[in-house]
């Protein structure tokens, strides 16, 4: 059966309330998966790690059983590929460190302007400490895609490293990825991806991209606030991790430092498995197309993304017709039908005569939650020219979203004067 916004909303409590929730890309709202799992938890298994009871232990097992279903979320290799954190920034700027322990003077790192300034500074400052070089790749202002072609002369044999974002929190412009690490592998350097804002859009296979580490967060997709970070097993068993000295050697543990939000963890176990589900459910047509390469919940959760991504590409097209057909609004980034594949339905858009406050605050009025400012892209909106006037407005969808309230939408800024 297609994906049905209908049955799919009442499986989110929030989605109750009188309003419309285009605030997505900052975070989304949980399905009763993810609280029941937080809460069953809190109640029956509230313990530290490593204890020689049995709360302890049944906690242990919930958080086994997270590092596994992230695992099967961005397919990877070994659960022990897994590791959580607060958020993506605190993992980032933690792997940053541990990383630049073997960074020497000279070496080169190569970051982008479309990015999220997480994925940005972190390694901005790992090169001031080592004595770094960092180059950047840049972006064109008419449609925010990256300028691809220039990498290879951005790259060398000095080159240790590149950082990159699966899709743009900004511009909503999905990046070819597997172009990417493959051209940093050629050059010897590793690659690093911020998959934040790709994550509850489409379907994530580690394996096949090759990338070195991948990041995300799970309350970006349909989970609590928490992090989790993907590196290569062979990688991670070799870092030095800046941890205290009981902690364990291995990963992941020598990255997880202190003790983890194991109600976040079973969250995340509860939103992948809401995933899951949503793909049996909806996703006949790709579980029949991804069967001869997985299986279980992998399987399971290849067809759910799968199936989301083409929903949202009606829900891309129709929010971009909606907002360019009111007078005075400009979006950036992608906007013609045959490149929607190219990017997420996260649209940000500037008004000629108000300021994206004063955007944001007129849609609040009306029922309609959207962002504002910068979003931390702050290389995004320096480059658009867009800073100093206060960013972007910006409207992102998901699956839970409907046409009806895009159309919704277009009305109350249709009353914009």
């Amino acid at each position: 059966m297609p994906l049905d916004p209908g049955s799919t909303r009442s499986l989110f409590p929030a989605l109750s309330r009188q309003a419309v929730f285009f605030d997505n890309p900052g975070g989304t709202q949980v399905p009763w998966q993810v609280i029941n799992r937080m809460v069953e938890y809190l109640q029956t298994t509230n313990a530290n790690h490593g204890g020689a009871f049995q709360t302890s232990a049944a906690s242990d097992q919930v958080l086994d059983e997270a590092h596994q279903a992230v695992a099967d979320f961005l397919n990877a290799e070994h659960a022990q590929e897994i590791i959580f954190g607060p958020n993506m920034t605190t993992l980032t700027l933690s792997l940053s460190r541990a990383l630049a322990r073997d960074f020497e003077a000279g070496d080169e790192i190569v970051v982008t302007h479309l990015d999220h300034d997480a994925n940005i500074s972190p390694w901005l400052l790992a090169a001031e400490d080592r004595g770094c070089k960092v180059r950047w790749l840049d972006f064109d202002v008419e449609d925010c895609t990256l300028q691809i072609e220039r990498l290879p002369e951005l790259l060398n044999e000095r080159t240790r490293l590149v950082a990159v974002g699966y899709a743009s929190n900004a511009v909503g412009t999905i990046n070819p990825i597997a172009e990417i690490v493959r051209l940093a592998h050629e050059a010897g350097a590793m690659c690093f991806v911020d998959a934040v804002q790709y994550a509850p859009h489409g379907p994530i296979d580690v394996q096949e991209l090759d990338c070195d580490f991948l990041v995300v967060s799970a309350y970006k997709f349909f989970g609590p606030h928490v992090g989790a970070l993907y590196g290569k097993l062979e990688i991670l068993d070799k870092l030095r991790a800046y941890k205290v000295r009981p902690a364990p050697d291995d990963p992941p543990g020598k990255f997880e430092t202190g003790t983890q939000n194991h109600e976040g963890m079973a969250g995340t176990l509860g939103a992948i498995e809401y995933l899951a589900n949503l793909g049996l459910d909806h996703g006949t047509e790709y579980l029949q197309r991804f069967t001869p390469r997985f299986s279980g919940r992998r399987l399971q959760l290849k067809a759910a993304m799968a199936t989301i991504r083409a929903y949202e590409e009606g829900l891309s097209l129709e929010l971009i017709r909606t907002i360019q057909a009111r007078p005075g609004t400009t979006i950036w980034g992608i906007t013609e039908d045959k490149d929607l594949s190219w990017r997420v339905p996260t649209v940000s858009f500037t008004h000629r005569s108000r300021t994206p406050r004063q955007v944001a605050e007129f849609l609040g009025q009306h029922g309609f939650y959207v962002w504002d400012g910068n979003y931390y892209a702050l290389a995004v909106t320096e480059r658009l020219g867009l800073e100093e006037h206060g960013g972007m407005v910006r409207v992102g969808a998901v699956h839970y979203n409907t046409v009806e309230e895009v159309k919704r939408l277009g009305e109350v800024l249709e009353s914009l004067v």
